[in-house]
């Protein structure tokens, strides 16, 4: 049976930390403070928006909501952007992504300064990972990965990984992550030939597609690690589902995360670890 590596230790174990560190700042006269925007009343938005808010009472970040409708006009999306960058009192900005389809969202995000940008929006925060500098900060799903991964004491120095899927949000930005701590990854996706032979060579794989049960009993091996960062809704199980066969792959590999339960408990936790940085690095000399 495989080591379950559940988020809801990690998150807590994070939000301990940070609440310490929310403590130090606030005795030099700052309250680290996230500014969410949000376009619309998508359900899942709204589920994350009440995971983040419910992280950052915990820690002691201080929130600030704005709200446009799903028919608000670019001129006035930019406007709030530009706002919160504006505002000296604002550390970090979540921009709910995907905006509605008549929305620019690569406008909005270059209306952000890169060093609000607590989930890896803009392009200054992208180049900041690929570069491995503190300009900006990855998306928080990417780091959640890496912290999860640190938690459960995964080594990462030399190991294999396969990284299977190549969004900006995920797969890059982990991939790039994962280097910097000297790991060897290979970049997959579902059109990888032989996608099954890529992941069992790897010590560790991340799975990250967006389609469910892509990683099968076939691409597992004994002593694996499996990160599944997939979220994909299964309407004959009626259940929300992985990337990974669960039940087809737990049997075989070393450690895994589950779905729900795992990377997604994280991710939160990480959003209000950059909220905090970010206020840290207004106080650096």
């Amino acid at each position: 049976m495989a080591e379950l590596m559940r988020g809801a230790p990690v998150a807590a174990a994070l939000t301990e930390r940070l609440a310490a560190r929310t403590e130090a700042l606030a005795a030099r006269g700052v309250t680290p403070t996230l500014a969410i925007v949000r376009v619309g009343e998508r359900a899942d938005d709204l589920a994350y928006e009440r995971g983040a808010v419910k992280r950052c009472e915990r820690v002691g970040v201080a929130l600030r909501r704005t709200v446009l409708p799903a028919d608000c006009s670019q001129a006035d999306l930019m406007a709030a952007t530009a706002r919160v960058s504006a505002d000296d009192s604002i550390h970090g900005c979540l921009l709910f992504r995907p905006l509605p389809a008549h929305l620019d969202e690569a406008a909005a995000a270059a209306a952000l300064d890169p060093a609000k940008d607590v989930d890896g929006a803009t392009a200054g925060s992208l180049l900041g990972v690929l570069r491995g500098e503190p300009v900006g900060f990855p998306p928080a799903t990417a780091a959640a990965v890496i912290e999860l991964l640190d938690h459960y004491g995964v080594a990462l120095a030399g190991a294999e990984v396969a990284v299977v899927g190549r969004s900006l949000v995920i797969g890059k930005p982990v991939s790039l992550m994962l280097q910097a701590r000297d790991a060897t990854v290979t970049m997959c996706h579902t059109r990888t030939r032989d996608l099954a032979a890529a992941c069992r060579r790897a010590d560790i794989v991340v799975a990250a597609a967006g389609h469910a049960g892509v990683i099968g009993a076939d691409a597992a091996r004994a002593g694996q690690t499996v990160v599944d960062v997939g979220i994909n809704w299964d309407e004959e199980a009626g259940a929300l589902v992985g990337d990974v066969s669960f039940d087809a792959v737990e049997p075989i590999v070393g450690a895994i995360t589950p779905v729900p339960g795992g990377v997604g408990a994280v991710t939160t936790a990480v959003l209000a670890k950059h909220v905090v940085m970010a206020a840290e690095r207004t106080l650096a000399p």
